[in-house]
């Protein structure tokens, strides 16, 4: 009877033992491959600039906020946009509350390319094509290559 009830314990200690040790690898393997995927898509940034000048677009609280998806659509967008410029380009920055013209012009197409977009456009998962589409028609409009990047900084539908 005794060496039942010590055969019971061991193989319950046995079983413990094998479970935790399970566990604790499973653990250490997830790790391993959550950090590796992590890393790949951190490296796979695509579009790392040397970054110039940064331009905050709109009011410096609250960033743009448009209405969206035709005149009687009742959706607004609040959005933070910051667009990082090449390093060779440079702003005229100036006194006072007038901007430069190249922040209008930004600005301008900014305003045009988000308002004439479709509902469907301000999806999540598009938001890389959006910031491409911004850096795109900027980069069009001020006639040379002037745009190195786009942030969405807030992002608000309503």
């Amino acid at each position: 009877m005794a060496e039942e009830e010590n055969g019971k314990k061991m193989s319950m200690t046995l079983v413990v033992t094998l479970i935790v040790i399970g566990l604790i690898l499973a653990g250490g393997i997830s790790y391993l491959i959550a950090t590796k995927v992590v890393a790949d898509k951190s490296v796979d940034r695509k579009g790392q600039h040397e970054l110039g000048d940064l331009i905050r677009l709109g009011d410096a609280k609250d960033g743009l906020v448009l209405n969206i998806g035709g005149v009687n659509s009742g959706r607004y967008l609040k959005i933070g946009l910051i667009v990082g410029l090449r390093p060779d380009k440079k702003v005229t920055l100036r006194e006072g509350k007038m901007p430069s013209p190249e922040e209008v012009r930004i600005l301008d197409t900014t305003v045009y390319v988000l308002r004439s977009q479709k509902l469907e456009g301000f999806d999540p998962a598009k938001q890389e094509q959006l910031k491409e589409l911004l850096k795109n028609e900027i980069n069009k409009n001020l006639g040379d290559d002037w745009v190195a990047e786009v942030y969405i900084t807030n992002f608000v539908l309503q």
